[in-house]
């Protein structure tokens, strides 16, 4: 029987044992349960991912199973698919053929459109086209039409009813008006006065009839028999208690009404309810109104035994003060019931007034629509402001519970990949697995592993990390990373963007700038490339060298889906003295793209999966790229902390400047609640004096955020976060603290958000035109329950369309992507609210609202110059007026209560003046280029051929050229390199002398020329000197552990060393004072690094490393500068570093005790032949430049070393 989760298949691609967990205790007995949370770390299934559930169907269906060939472990998910996919008929295939039945292929060929694609395409765009004018006609139709087709004559004229008393000179006959303004006046019978005393009263009684004039009177009962006046000829006897009045009128008839000169009007006469309880002898019976006068008189007793009689003076006696209805006392019974339609015959009088059925169902629709209408634009307007004043101000606040015990970066989610050893679910990276008193024993023999130590600096001892950290070690700072996609921006774009985010006032060592630039491109009237001028921007760290190409799977088709990029790494140095950690992602493409005109570019979703595909990989294990392998060291490097410590991601465009404060409001609105997993903030247009262009945008794009977007905050589903700012949650922690749920990087969205393969028309809509748009679709599907929201408070500006034939490209592309976006959100059910109080109906007002646009503007034009030539008369008439008020005037009160400028009126002015352009110009020429995927004018490149996708169907993609393997197997190959390239050098100092490699032109200033150029020191290729050296050229050949290069910085806080084990003093003021008068004679050492030499943090290879002991530590923390810092076999420290003085060697072959490979090569030395043993390999007698040293560690100078 199938399991729950067979639809969602682990992440596992190995065919390793599958990983076990078990609970795991902080080690800090203190920080159980503070604040109310756990401080255990609590596992559930281990086979499933975090908020694992039945997967939902994909947007874009997934390619053919040669797509899962491709090795891309982020898309190795499978999901379900939907019935139009998994059957061989599509319904909407089939409805876009049925509505271009007359456009048959072959003419479609004889106007240019050839390619079957291409055809299918226009199809689906007249289809929906036409879908468009369908709904556009049925908001017109019901807008102007329904109450002209239903009432035709405004519910005046063509009202069915007259209500009594209201019209002057009518009278009522049988029910019907008569006119009486032109009659004439009898000897009994006035009619002027008759109408005076009451308007439209019944004088049916005036008439002689008889029983013969009602054939529907067949009984022989009372109500049938009794005569109506005494002049009237019966076929009954009557009582001789009879009063019945005499008829001097003849016999009600045409003839009789022309010559007493009374009109029949074809009215109703109306009564209401409260006539009706006020006029004696009146009731209704089935909604008519009976004159009973007549039944009255001519039996002024009540008769025994009669059903009807006794009804009648029931209903007569006991409702006096009511509506008199008798219908339901009448249809109790069936001899009743009988009754009816002789009474109703004889007797009318009239209706009760109502409304015909069609004005009154124009009426409701009209007065629903206003209420509804009305009330989502009050709603709106109230929310909006409620968010602008309250809620947004609580989110921006300092987070404050930092206090807590909370899981580590270092932990990995549910269904990562790790070892069966693993009890923790730490990664595998900050497993250092140095306790030499737990090392394996084999015949007797210790056996030293793989070392899986890269970031030493995450728990700054030796031992393996706790998953339980204290929050306050990271503090209210998350590590964030600052994505910048290039594409052809100019330097000054460029350069603007990455220095406002460098001068943030946000820690340097808490943010990460990642550019990416997407392909060797040369921007139109740009003298340099687009990634020259980026590289040129960074100060390269020297221990890199030139990178090397790097492959990794793209977005494209083909031979497009492989592609290379190179990684720099460095820093940039703003204006104001920011040093911020920097690496460019260069897209060079492969070398078959050397003569095409934009090599290695990709799209920018290609560029934002580089990041998505390489912290999804770090956050699950995954098998990584060369890129990605690239990328973790660098970044490692430069932070001091690897990538798993990165919750938040920050994407900004290459023309936009954020504000300073913008950044920390952005990661404190994330540390206010976790389960807002998207913020964006106010985009501001830098240009808008530019021209009449820009001008019209500014209001526009204040309205789009503190108006749409401040609403949708309420529910927490901002449909769009604008790829030019907006900030993403990498992962998140569960509420419990106790797990980590993936957000931005949960494999389901990487896989959806990298397709590549799409086939209609809709897909390429999503896909193709809005990037962001896209994403915030699918992380909305993903996870309904958490919040994409909307902050004020960060702001940032970018440089708007200065041209029309711009913002028509532009808008072209948003209001596509928009609509077919919106049609994928309105299917999400779970979104928040409920009914019209939900976000699901929003987003179905706002689908139907963008695809009417031109009808619309039609129609508020056609309103305006009909209110002028004919203005209101009622408060139905003017409604329509209303709700346009309610539209145009609320943003504008809006404007005023949040911002307080009254300039932006002026600019709602201009928008106002621009209605036209906005909602019928850009719209339909929007939808009838749905077919058009290009970005059009938006980005011009030089000499740029227009195409429609990153594809190349000339070639066939299975992904066997790109390597795809987990950071063990890479390390293990880098470690590898590393010694192959050791031993080879040093065969080659032993050939041709030391000199061999050395030319006196080293990688940085001072004596550190003297040294030997190391073969790892630029990207070089690598040799292969054996089969262990397949994987060498995909791995870049420096070494980030090399000791002639600073450390990397310790990105934690001091507090996150373990100071217990120093016994040191807190010195007082008086105490520092005199210290900092008499100064120092030698750097402290032992108080900066407290436990001696520990190795860098990048050292990845120390097996069985134990902390010197600080035996010659003083009580004051400081040790004797003259003990002998060479402790435990550490290599020996280089001379003018340009860092701290306790940088050691990081040498793959420096082990301590001569343990490890340092013994495998060099046969086996003692542990005085160890302290010998250098960076680079053994050492000569005086070999370290230092000279020959005493046994306490002096030395008499440094020498240089021997070439």
């Amino acid at each position: 029987m199938p399991g729950k989760y067979d639809d969602a298949p682990l992440p596992f691609t190995s065919t390793a044992p599958l990983p076990t967990r078990r609970p795991t205790l902080s080690n800090n007995k203190s920080n159980n349960n503070v604040n109310g949370r756990s401080a255990t770390l609590k596992r559930g299934k281990t086979l499933t991912r975090p908020e694992r559930h039945v997967a939902p169907v994909p947007l874009i269906a997934p390619p053919p199973t040669a797509f899962s060939n491709s090795n891309n472990a982020s898309s190795s998910s499978s999901f379900p698919l939907s019935s139009s996919t998994t059957n061989g008929l599509d319904w909407w295939i089939v409805w876009c053929y049925a509505t271009t039945w007359w456009a048959p292929p072959i003419v479609l060929k004889w106007f240019g459109i050839k390619e079957k694609q291409s055809r299918q395409a226009w199809r689906e765009k007249v289809t929906l086209c036409w879908i468009a004018i369908l709904l556009g006609g049925i908001v017109g139709f019901v807008t102007m039409g329904l109450q002209k087709a239903l009432c035709p004559d405004g519910g005046n004229q063509g009202h069915l009813y007259d209500r009594l008393g209201e019209d002057d000179l009518t009278l009522s006959i049988s029910g019907y008006v008569f006119n009486v303004s032109t009659s004439k006046t009898q000897e009994t019978v006035d009619f002027y006065a008759l109408s005076k005393q009451m308007a439209g009263q019944d004088i049916t009684n005036l008439f002689t009839r008889t029983i013969a004039d009602y054939p529907q009177c067949q009984s022989t009962a009372k109500y049938t028999t009794s005569p109506f006046c005494a002049n009237s000829t019966t076929t009954t006897t009557s009582t001789t208690t009879s009063t019945t009045a005499d008829c001097p009128l003849d016999k009600p008839g045409d003839s009789t009404f022309s010559a007493l000169g009374i009109q029949n009007t074809s009215k109703i006469e109306g009564y209401s309810w409260e006539q009706v309880a006020a006029l004696k002898d009146y009731l209704v019976l089935d909604g008519v109104v009976l004159n009973m006068s007549p039944y009255l008189l001519a039996n002024p007793t009540a008769i025994q035994g009669d059903e009807v009689d006794t009804a009648i003076r029931q209903v007569l006696s006991n409702q006096s003060t009511s509506g008199k209805d008798a219908t339901r006392l009448f249809y109790h019974r069936k001899a009743m019931q009988e009754s009816i339609p002789c009474m109703q015959a004889r007797y009318a009088a009239g209706r009760i007034d109502k409304v015909a059925p069609g004005c009154f169902v124009a009426s409701l629709f009209l007065y629903t629509s206003l209420g509804v209408i009305l009330g989502v634009v009050v709603v709106r307007f109230i929310m909006a402001c409620i968010f602008n004043w309250f809620i947004s101000a609580r989110l921006v606040l300092p987070p404050r519970d930092l206090a807590r015990t909370a899981i580590s970066p270092a932990v990995m989610p549910e269904g990562a990949n790790m070892s069966v050893h693993n009890k923790t679910g730490t990664a595998p990276w900050s497993n250092s697995n140095t306790n030499s008193s737990k090392q394996k024993v084999k015949n007797g023999k210790k056996i030293n592993g793989l070392p899986n130590s890269s970031s030493t600096t995450l728990v700054n001892n030796p031992s393996s990390p706790e998953p339980l950290i204290s929050l306050a070690k990271i503090g209210a700072e998350l590590f964030t990373v600052c994505l910048v996609t290039c594409y052809s921006e100019g330097a000054d774009s460029v350069k603007g963007t990455i220095d406002s985010i460098a001068s943030t006032n946000y820690s340097d060592s808490r943010k990460l700038i990642w550019v990416v630039c997407d392909g060797m491109i040369t921007g139109h009237g740009e003298k340099m490339s687009t990634p020259d001028i980026c590289v040129a921007l960074m100060d390269a760290d020297p221990r890199f060298g030139n990178p090397m190409p790097m492959g990794y799977i793209a977005v494209g088709i083909g031979a497009k889906r492989e592609n290379r990029a190179m990684v720099y790494a460095g820093h940039y140095v703003s204006k104001n003295g920011h040093r911020t950690p920097t690496i460019i992602v260069v897209k060079c493409g492969m070398p078959s793209e050397a003569r095409d005109k934009k090599p290695g570019n990709r799209g920018k979703r290609d560029s934002q999966l580089i990041l998505m595909n390489f912290f999804s990989r770090v956050t699950y294990n995954d098998r990584m790229s060369p890129l990605d392998f690239d990328i973790f060291r660098k970044v490692q490097t430069l932070t001091g902390v690897t990538p798993d410590y990165f919750e938040t991601c920050l994407m900004v465009d290459a023309d936009t400047r954020i504000y300073p404060d913008s950044l920390r409001y952005l990661v404190n609105c994330m540390h206010k609640d976790n389960m807002i997993m998207g913020v964006c903030g106010e985009t501001r247009i830098a240009n808008k004096r530019q021209s009449w262009v820009t001008a019209i945008q500014v209001y526009e794009y204040f309205i789009s955020h503190h108006h749409v977007k401040a609403f949708e905050s309420v529910f927490g589903g901002v449909t769009c976060l604008p790829g030019c700012f907006s900030m993403y949650r990498i992962k998140a922690r569960k509420d419990t603290d106790n797990d980590w749920v993936p957000i931005l990087v949960k494999p389901e969205i990487v896989s959806e958000y990298s397709q590549s393969e799409v086939h209609t028309l809709h897909q390429k809509n999503l896909l193709l035109l809005g990037e962001d748009r896209f994403l915030s679709t699918i992380m909305l599907r993903t996870f309904p329950r958490r919040k994409n929201i909307f902050l004020p408070q960060a702001k940032c500006r970018t440089v708007a369309p200065d041209t029309f034939s711009v913002l028509l490209s532009q808008r072209r592309r948003w209001i596509n992507s928009t609509v077919h976006n919106l049609m994928e959100l309105v299917r999400v059910r779970n979104l928040c609210g409920t009914f019209c109080f939900s976000m699901q109906f929003v987003v179905f007002m706002d689908l139907v609202g963008t695809v009417v646009l031109p009808v619309a503007i039609c129609l508020t034009g056609a309103l305006i110059i009909n209110s002028i030539i004919d203005p209101p008369n009622s408060f139905q008439e003017a409604i329509p007026l209303m709700l346009l008020a309610a539209v145009l005037g609320l943003p504008a009160i809006l404007i005023l209560i949040t911002t307080r400028k009254v300039i932006y009126v002026a600019w709602m002015v201009v928008y106002l003046f621009a209605l036209p352009i906005w909602n019928f110009v850009l719209p339909v020429y929007s939808f009838w280029h749905f077919d058009d995927f290009s970005w059009g004018e938006t980005r011009r490149v030089e000499g740029e051929v227009r195409s429609k996708g990153h594809d190349d169907k000339t070639a066939v993609f299975d992904g066997t050229t790109v390597p795809l393997r987990r950071w063990e197997d890479w390390e293990k190959s880098r470690l590898r390199k590393l010694r192959r390239e050791e031993k080879r050098r040093r065969d080659m100092e032993r050939t041709f002398g030391a000199g061999f490699h050395g030319d006196n032109d080293g990688l940085g200033p001072g004596p550190r020329g003297a040294w030997a150029r190391s073969e790892y020191e630029s990207d070089s290729g690598s040799v292969f000197g054996s089969e262990e050296d397949v994987w060498g050229a995909e791995i870049g050949g420096y070494n980030e552990n090399n000791p002639a290069f600073p450390p990397p910085p310790i990105a934690l806080p001091a507090d996150s060393y373990n100071h217990d084990d120093l016994g040191g003093q807190t010195l007082g003021m008086d105490e520092m004072a005199a210290i900092l008068d008499s100064g120092f004679d030698d750097r402290p050492q032992a108080s900066f690094r407290p436990n001696g030499n520990i190795p860098s943090p990048l050292h990845r290879h120390q097996h069985d490393f134990t902390s010197p002991t600080l035996s010659n530590t003083h009580t004051n923390g400081y040790m004797d500068m003259n003990t002998n810092m060479n402790m435990n076999g550490s290599g020996p420290r280089t001379p003018d570093m340009p860092t701290t003085a306790n940088s050691v060697s990081s040498s793959i072959e420096s082990r301590p005790q001569g343990n490890g490979h340092a013994k495998k090569r060099s046969g086996g030395v003692n542990s005085q032949q160890a302290r010998k043993y250098g960076p680079l390999g053994p050492l000569a007698d005086d070999d370290t430049g230092w000279g020959n040293g005493n046994p306490n560690g002096n030395t008499n100078g440094f020498k240089g070393r021997k070439l």
